[in-house]
């Protein structure tokens, strides 16, 4: 079942990258509290993501906090060495917090996932952006076709 406006995140252990190395995080402590916009993709250093997804919040982080927004992270099936690679090619810095959901655990949580394996891609995050409020779902846009639409920056700033 896929997670729905009214509903609150799971909570899942994932990870992210810490000084020491991979640090495990729960989505709670991550993004369960005050004004959220998480956004998933497919897989870190894939031509959306990399051309389109997250430069758009990486440019557009500024206006997002200037709209109510806390924090912007990102979430993939990848690992944190490989989510800390694509945010240092990146350049996103400080701006946005970057997941490594490296099993898909958050994904199914969620019931966000798409198989990839045509594409030798296995099984992976679908496209979505969602606006979280103390954990609970606001806003959610799905980009079921492929592409960065629903799921840009743009929109959600359109939308806040």
């Amino acid at each position: 079942m896929t997670i729905a406006v009214g509903d609150k995140i799971p909570d899942v252990e994932i990870k992210t990258m810490g000084p020491e190395g991979p640090k495990s995080i729960s989505t709670q402590e991550a993004l369960g509290h005050g004004r959220v916009v998480l956004f998933a993709v497919p897989g870190a250093f894939t031509p959306g993501c990399s051309r389109f997804h997250l430069p758009g919040f990486v440019q557009g982080a500024e206006e997002l906090s200037a709209k109510g927004v806390d924090r912007v992270a990102c979430i993939a099936v990848n690992d944190a060495f490989v989510m800390d690679a694509w945010a240092q090619d990146q350049t996103v810095g400080d701006k946005i917090l970057m997941l490594a959901d490296g099993n898909a655990e958050f994904a199914n949580a969620v019931g966000l996932v798409m198989d990839g394996s045509g594409f030798g891609l296995g099984q992976r995050s679908k496209r979505y952006a969602m606006v979280l409020d103390d954990g609970v779902v606001t806003r959610l846009d799905v980009d079921e076709k492929g592409g960065v639409d629903v799921s840009s920056c743009q929109n959600v700033l359109a939308h806040l």
